[in-house]
């Protein structure tokens, strides 16, 4: 098996690299304004079409999380693991009718502004410093670590090499500001999505080729006939991965608030659309639901076709790491079987989606940082050149401490995939909670507000390490505990997510009921819903070529979950 990359895939990689930069530096001239501006360089307000908006919002959604650890999911889980992808398709739609009306006609443009506007000065202080946490310690360094440990291992380029050169071009691309990124990025889905479906390809094809028979139909109906147990999208209790993906939670419960928080709460993600008015915006999002149908195809099957062939007695040696089988090396083995130059459109596949995110998760950690505490805090009387290099500042710091702190994370151990998902699932229950009665709850007060944000993240904790403490068995009945590999019963992730966010609105319900918060008009107090958002029904009305075609996806994913029910 070839580990390195051959002279022909190095062509490929720099044709790639020639034209994702030289499209970003054209967009850059063509587009940038005499007086730099600030919402410009964050938002490129006004400039990205709605198929810039979607291809922005996939690229930089999926990166090496998805490609090596959803693949290695695909491996050890199989098919199931989709569900993070086609229920995100659903998701855009609620996220492009409910949520982006709310958003571009109150004017909001980050997060935290959100929060200040909605609550106080407060909960949007300490909530613009936890998602910078977030952001920089868990996304940003995973992202750049999953990223060069797989570029390392299908080109044999020197691990310290590969994080830099990821970091070096991410930046290139971000400091052109988020129009370069938006279109720089419909570039990177096109790789991402041709270099993918060549390892698609492949691996179908060695399936139906180790079984005698040629053709990626036959390969596909072999993967059904000898892996029918990875072709299931609701678990069992029984299944030994159903701590992971606990049944119908994947549908009613748990899941919904990972990706509603995700699409809809995460200026990483709402970054890209709240730049333009609401037609082109919806119309961004559509596309990226869409495109998100298409993603199990790319990740997850290849996954489970080097399982059926490693159960079949290939790549024995290849899938283990530190003497034991890790799964999510199934996608740079395959990688490492395409032909010279397939290799380098496949390698410039990967590069594209690790890269796509960095830029846009660098450009959003620059936006909070510079909108949200540096303007707001420190330097409220700058110019918008200032802000705008205060940015750039923040986008290279970032990065390089991304660099410095990855190797120490622990990352490859956990799994890349796994770590994002359960540290993003500590604060999401609050977040979201905070945020949907922010929107639609006029009476929500600011101290609901931080005890969502604090209490919330506090209850995770508990909820994580208090089969330590206690025996969850009980809970079996209900169907809210299982035993995990050593026999403790616990509760498994995303239905701990549902319970945080129950209690949290609840609670918050109540705190603003005890203790509302009241003004003095014309000498009574009365309840004080001035920091309410402006809400009309008619905001939710909808194109009929958007409904048509929000039907469409929702009849797609109901087919789907239907035949692998």
């Amino acid at each position: 098996m070839q580990k390195s990359l051959q002279f022909l895939d190095y062509v490929v990689f720099l044709v790639y690299f020639a034209i994702v930069a030289g499209y970003g530096i054209y967009i850059y001239q063509k587009k940038k304004r005499k007086t730099t501006d600030s919402k410009d360089f964050f938002l490129a307000e006004g400039s990205l079409t709605w198929w810039a908006i979607g291809a922005s919002l996939i690229a930089s959604n999926i990166s090496a999380e998805q490609f090596i650890g959803m693949a290695g999911s695909g491996f050890n889980i199989g098919l199931a693991i989709s569900t993070y992808e086609w229920m995100a398709a659903a998701t855009l739609i609620i996220v492009a009718v409910f949520f982006l009306p709310i958003y571009l006609k109150n004017k909001i443009y980050t997060m935290p502004q959100f929060l200040l506007r909605r609550y106080n000065q407060t909960v949007s202080t300490i909530m613009a410093v936890f998602w910078l946490l977030l952001y920089v310690v868990v996304n940003l360094t995973s992202i750049l670590y999953l990223g060069a440990l797989a570029i390392n291992t299908i080109s044999g380029i020197d691990f310290n090499v590969c994080m830099i050169l990821l970091a070096v071009f991410a930046v290139f691309i971000t400091l052109g500001g988020m129009k370069v990124i938006g279109y720089t990025d419909v570039i990177q889905v096109f790789f991402l999505i041709l270099g993918g479906l060549a390892t698609t390809y492949l691996a179908l094809n060695l399936v139906s080729e180790h079984f005698g028979t040629t053709g990626v139909l036959n390969g596909f109906h072999l993967m059904t006939e000898h892996a029918g147990d990875h072709f299931h999208m609701i678990l069992d209790r029984k299944d030994p991965h159903y701590l992971d993906l606990p049944g119908l939670s994947i549908l009613v419960g748990g899941m919904w608030i990972v990706n509603l928080n995700y699409w809809g709460c995460n200026q990483y993600i709402t970054q890209r659309a709240l730049g333009a008015d609401l037609k082109t915006a919806r119309s961004g999002l559509l596309f990226a639901g869409f495109l998100k149908l298409l993603m199990p195809l790319i990740v997850v099957i290849p996954g489970i076709a080097a399982y059926v062939l490693h159960s079949r007695g290939l790549f024995q040696a290849e899938m283990v790491k530190g003497g034991e089988l890790n799964p999510d090396n199934a996608y740079p083995v395959l990688m490492n079987l395409l032909p010279i130059g397939m290799k380098g459109l496949a390698f410039a596949a990967l590069t594209a989606a690790v890269v796509a995110s960095l830029a846009g998760k660098a450009n959003s950690i620059s936006t909070i940082f510079t909108l949200d505490i540096y303007k707001e805090h420190f330097a409220k009387n700058a110019d918008e050149k200032h802000v705008v290099r205060t940015g750039k500042i923040v986008v290279i710091v970032a990065m390089i401490l991304a660099i410095i702190i990855s190797p120490f994370l622990g990352i490859d151990k956990k799994g890349g995939f796994q770590f994002i998902q359960e540290y993003t699932g500590f604060v999401s229950p609050g977040i979201f909670a905070m945020f949907l009665l922010g929107f639609f709850w006029k009476r929500t007060t600011s101290g609901a507000a931080l005890f969502a944000m604090i209490g919330g993240f506090a209850l995770s904790i508990i909820l994580k390490f208090l089969p330590g403490w206690a025996d969850l068995s009980g809970l079996s009945g209900i169907g809210f505990s299982v035993p995990a590999a050593n026999g403790v019963y616990e509760i498994p992730f995303l239905d701990r997510m549902g319970i945080v966010f129950v209690v949290c609105v609840i609670a918050m319900i109540l705190i603003s009921l005890v203790a509302p918060a009241k003004v003095k008009v014309a000498g009574a107090e009365v309840v004080d819903e001035s920091k309410g958002l402006e809400v009309d029904p008619s905001m939710f009305r909808t194109s009929m070529p958007f409904a048509i075609t929000a039907i469409l996806i929702c009849g797609i994913l109901v087919a789907l979950y239907t035949i692998f029910w």
